[in-house]
């Protein structure tokens, strides 16, 4: 009798770190306006719109050029830390706002939060793509959106009670070394992306998850 096949490392790895990284993220999301118009000189609904707004549109333009620039880049090595590297940067951002005191310094944060991101969720699809087992992509692109939605959601509901229990500074401290342990998590696949720097995906009519 066959036995089942396993999902690969790579995968694993990748749904891993999101889960760990989104679920620290998930501490600061819904109660970060209020830190912003409670602990930020000037802090209002305006400043967290704009703060919003720099992580949103500078993400999302500086995702096609930095895709193209990977897309030139034959294997998976660029890839690979253009990943890594990001989710460090964004790491990086929550104890930054430990010491902000102005709407300009949340605004700065955001901007290097947006750099951080974009730059990983452009490696990420790609190296995610090339990695999914055949026979499984669905469920596998599934496990990952699991991962990100109950991991976040969870820490969502425990952000909010954390900040009446600690403050903001523990709770900013714990996105931090969340996000720096997810980052960290994708150290484990250097090796594996070694190997598979030749490895890609090709579109065809018939095959559509050929691997050459």
């Amino acid at each position: 009798m066959a036995t089942k096949k396993r999902i690969n490392k790579v995968i694993k790895c990748l749904v891993l770190s999101d889960l760990v990284f989104w679920a620290g993220w998930g501490l600061v999301t819904p109660i970060f306006a209020i830190f912003i118009v409670n602990n930020i000189e000037g802090g209002s609904i305006l400043v967290v719109g704009i703060a919003s707004a720099i992580y949103s549109i500078l993400m999302a333009i500086l995702r096609i050029p930095f895709g193209m620039y990977l897309d030139k880049r034959p294997g998976e090595k660029d890839d690979f830390w253009f990943l890594t590297l990001g989710l460090f940067t964004a790491a990086l951002t929550p104890f930054g706002f430990i010491f902000s005191t102005t709407p300009l310094q949340i605004y700065l944060l955001q901007s290097i939060h947006a750099i951080g991101m974009a730059m990983s969720l452009s490696a990420w699809p790609a190296i995610f793509t090339r990695h999914l087992d055949k026979g499984k992509e669905s469920t596998e692109w599934g496990l990952d959106a699991t991962a990100i939605g109950l991991g976040g959601g969870i820490f969502e509901a425990i952000g909010g009670w954390a900040v009446t229990q600690f403050g903001f500074n523990l709770v900013f401290i714990a996105v931090g070394v969340l996000g720096i342990i997810g980052a960290m998590i994708l150290i484990a696949l250097k090796d594996e992306i070694k190997k598979s720097s030749d490895h890609a995906i090709y579109f065809g009519p018939t095959d559509i998850f050929k691997n050459e």
